[in-house]
């Protein structure tokens, strides 16, 4: 039969998941040790991990070339829909949050906001939920950047430990949602591949709980 095959998002996350295989018993050594191959057996060939970009993850996992990907959830809100989430694996833990200049209040006034954010979609969908309707502007690189030079009033972005806002003279304004890392499945694989897939989540599971115990 052929290995299971499970997207992982490239870097740390990548390394928390072989950290959990690993865990689980599993020899890991080729992904260790990859150098540039990007799709490497783990175990004794019952599972085959494919290292790529987070929203490749899904993609993958959407067009059901992998049966598996680990991703973040912040990755999961902005881009996915067409397959099942089925475990929070509890770690890549950080937040998105709205942010802006300290001392303003943000939520004061009936001028419409600008927000700049990498996320459109995670910030639609919470400023939605506020009823707030708010000007959206797409950024690729530091957001923290945007209300410094006066493009936006705002950011939605995921904070760590908050020290990059900090440095630009930013804060936290309102948490938007928790982010982790997440295990999805390919819909048909569900199915297809139900026992072999059940029985990996509840390795994981165990794993994940043996870990936390710590």
């Amino acid at each position: 039969m052929k290995p299971l095959r499970i997207a992982l998002t490239k870097g740390r996350l990548e390394k928390d998941t072989v950290d959990l295989f690993e865990k689980m018993g599993l020899d890991c050594s080729a992904v260790r040790e990859k150098g540039r191959k990007l799709i490497l057996p783990v175990g004794s060939g019952e599972i085959e991990a494919v290292l790529a970009k987070a929203a490749d993850v899904i993609t993958y996992v959407e067009h059901g070339v992998c049966d598996l990907g680990v991703v973040g959830k912040d990755t999961i809100l902005e881009h996915g829909t067409g397959f099942y989430e089925i475990l929070d694996l509890g770690f890549g833990k950080c937040k998105f949050a709205l942010a802006g200049p300290k001392g303003k209040d943000f939520f004061s006034g009936y001028a419409t906001k600008t927000i700049a954010t990498k996320y459109p979609n995670v910030a639609r969908t919470y400023f939605e939920g506020k009823g707030m309707d708010v000007r959206i502007i797409k950024i690729e690189g530091s957001v923290e950047l945007a209300p410094l030079l006066g493009l936006s009033d705002a950011i939605v972005d995921i904070v760590e430990t908050g020290s990059t806002l900090k440095a630009n003279g930013l804060e936290v304004i309102d948490e938007v949602t928790p982010i982790s890392a997440r295990l999805i499945a390919n819909v048909a694989s569900l199915k297809l591949r139900k026992a072999e897939i059940e029985s990996l989540i509840a390795r994981m599971e165990e794993a994940k709980k043996i870990s936390q115990e710590k």
